[in-house]
């Protein structure tokens, strides 16, 4: 799989798996001056960065599990998707879910990304599903 990358003029770290088994590639906040965030406030952070993605792929941008235990800083949609169509800039809704400020630095590490392959759904629409041992049972319905 290839991954094309277009630096805008903002940017200054590409992309990198920080281990030879990592899954997530770093991305870094492309912004010139440091962004306090208050307890609850979110923003959106610049990458400087476009993508192409090939047929069949998609990006997950994920939270970074340090930057979430130690300072309550996580992304709004816990994960989000990058579709392969699209060619804006990727950019990085975070929120601070802290007691306390944080500032978010130029360049510092603030997320991650994971290309996944997927495949459309088609949709049949029955009257019926098969049975099945669980069943409707949901929500800790499998143990504590």
């Amino acid at each position: 799989m290839i991954l094309k990358i277009e630096r805008l003029s903002h940017n200054k770290i590409l992309p990198e798996y920080k281990t030879e088994g990592a899954a997530g590639m770093d991305l870094c906040a492309a912004i010139d001056k440091p962004i306090t965030l208050k307890p609850l406030e979110r923003t959106l952070i610049p990458t400087g960065l476009k993508i192409e993605l090939e047929h069949g792929y998609e990006a997950q941008i994920r939270p970074r599990s340090g930057m979430s235990i130690k300072h309550g800083i996580t992304l709004i949609n816990c994960i989000g998707t990058i579709d392969e169509d699209y060619r804006g800039e990727v950019c990085i809704p975070v929120v601070n879910i802290s007691n306390e400020e944080y500032t978010i630095q130029p360049d510092e590490r603030i997320a991650q990304m994971v290309i996944a392959r997927y495949e459309q759904a088609k949709i049949e629409v029955v009257t019926e599903l098969t049975d099945t041992q669980r069943g409707s049972g949901g929500f800790g319905s499998t143990g504590k």
